[in-house]
């Protein structure tokens, strides 16, 4: 395969990741220098990865390399400034969008790690239960399940219920 066919098919796979790690709240700087250091570690072990596993062999390299930077900084920030928020006609709707969007954002920092990385690759990235699972390594079934709990955590931690 050709370096110009590579990059073309490494790209879309590539910001995607990026979008991801900024999701689990990775400045974008770094989110670009895992990724980078993600495609490299690939180029490297090519021949040895799966073919059919690559994009989550990405995933994972990607994910590892996050939470090993989280764990040297010991801790993880959500960058609300790098959040979109539509433009609406009332400056009352953009500020009540603005407070939806932080209170999101809290919740989604109080939730388990776990529930939080399912919540975003499900929601945010649209994977499927499959691509979830192949991704994290663990059955379909745990996925549901996890996503399940996922699900209420955040529901009871964003009306206020006590769980």
């Amino acid at each position: 395969m050709k370096p110009g066919q590579l990059h073309q098919l490494l790209q879309p796979k590539m910001l995607e990741i990026r979008k991801y790690l900024i999701r689990l709240g990775a400045p974008a700087a770094d989110a670009e220098d895992i990724v980078q250091d993600a495609v490299y570690k690939a180029l490297l072990y090519m021949e040895s990865i799966d073919e059919r596993k690559f994009s989550a062999w990405l995933y994972k390299v990607a994910i590892n390399r996050y939470y090993d930077l989280c764990r040297r900084r010991k801790r993880i920030v959500i960058p609300l400034d790098e959040v979109e928020v539509a433009d609406m006609d009332l400056p009352e709707d953009h500020l009540l969008q603005q407070e939806k969007k932080e209170d999101i954002e809290r919740v989604l920092g109080e939730l388990l790690p776990l529930h939080k990385q399912l919540l975003i690759m499900k929601y945010e990235l649209e994977l499927s239960y499959q691509e979830i699972a192949e991704l994290l390594g663990i059955k379909t079934d745990t996925v549901k399940s996890a996503l399940f709990r996922a699900r209420k955590q955040f529901q009871n931690k964003y009306r206020g219920d006590e769980e």
